[in-house]
């Protein structure tokens, strides 16, 4: 007979484990204790459930394993930006960025290993696409990044490898196990997903109903330039995009934000600022410029201070709230852009 193969417990949303304890003749409250004691205890072992029944725990062992990441590297830039290089069971690789600035924390979490959209100005598109990360692997990024770095989290953004609305499944109960009040509690309206475009996945999270922040990778705003620049628009084009935006603003009342990584001769001209306004307004959206993060064998190249202020100044006049990201942890690859799964030592 073949033998059972075990899963790891830690791949479970708090609702999947209910089902799961249910079935093997528990009571629902089990699930619950089991919670507490993964994400509230960090328990490495059925053992140390001490509220547990034995016979349960047995059935616990025979069934499941704990499984988390393991930290194979731990960088910090001289700008107090950490990066971490996630070796996972399968001997892949991810990274996570922790971005601080004041007293704000924000962890920066990859979904994928590697990346299928392959946008010319980032290095996660040039690994090829192995696979998408479970829960555990997810929600690992945020519990072990805020333990090794000693630090409370203020926010968290789905902007590292990989695009988030492509693990559409994992990544939904990855936010619920973390912000359900018997995993991590952590806010929903901290949290963002960034997404290069996946209309159909736009449309399911509006659905949702859960309070979080969508931005878009958007970085062009005409179909002929954003093909090039982010090749996801060839399959959902910026009018199915706008639809599914609006779509989404109208059932949440959030308020979307456009990504826009100024591109030195690509994308940075005043016309370039106007139809990026015109797009924004039609999107009740906000812009987000950045700066370009070179990136190893790329001809791009990023604008001058003056041109990303000119840039700005557009978009100002033409009554559309614009910030500026600061480019944090260039010098150990940890700006936005620039994770490639790559260890140094």
């Amino acid at each position: 007979m073949r033998a059972l193969m075990k899963k790891n417990i830690l791949d479970y949303s708090f609702t999947e484990l209910e089902k799961e304890i249910q079935l093997l003749g528990a009571p629902r409250h089990r699930a619950k204790q089991i919670f507490l004691w993964l994400y509230h205890k960090n328990a490495d072992s059925f053992s140390k459930m001490t509220n547990l029944p034995k016979t349960f725990i047995k059935t616990l062992k025979s069934r499941f394993v704990i499984e988390r990441v393991e930290c194979a590297e731990h960088l910090t830039s001289c700008d107090g930006t950490e990066k971490f290089l996630w070796k996972l069971k399968d001997g892949e690789y991810v990274e996570t960025v922790l971005i601080k600035e004041g007293a704000r924390r924000t962890v920066c979490i990859s979904t994928q290993v590697g990346c299928k959209f392959a946008c010319p100005f980032c290095a996660s598109g040039r690994k090829r696409f192995k696979r998408n990360l479970t829960i555990c692997e997810i929600v690992d990024q945020l519990r072990l990044g805020a333990e090794l770095s000693s630090s409370s989290i203020t926010n968290i953004v789905f902007m590292g490898m990989g695009e988030p609305m492509d693990n559409y499944d994992n990544l939904i109960n990855a936010i619920r196990v973390m912000n359900s009040p018997e995993g991590l509690g952590f806010a929903a309206r901290r949290i963002t997903i960034s997404t290069c475009g996946i209309v159909p996945a736009i449309y399911r999270l509006k659905e949702e109903n859960l309070q979080i922040e969508l931005s878009i990778s958007l970085h062009a705003a005409d179909d002929k330039l954003r093909n090039i620049l982010v090749p996801v628009n060839r399959k959902y084009p910026l009018k199915e995009l706008l639809s599914a935006c609006l779509a989404y603003h109208q059932k949440t009342k959030r308020l979307i934000t456009l990504e826009y990584i100024l591109l030195s001769g690509q994308n940075d001209s005043a016309r370039d600022a106007r139809k990026l306004a015109k797009l924004a307004k039609k999107m009740k959206a906000k812009v987000n410029l950045i700066n370009y993060s070179p990136i190893f064998a790329s001809d791009l190249a990023k604008v001058s201070t003056r041109e990303k202020l000119l840039f700005k100044n557009i978009l100002r006049e033409n009554k559309v709230t614009v910030t500026v990201r600061k480019s944090k942890g260039t010098d150990i690859l940890a700006a936005c852009g620039q994770l490639a799964a790559k260890t140094t030592r």
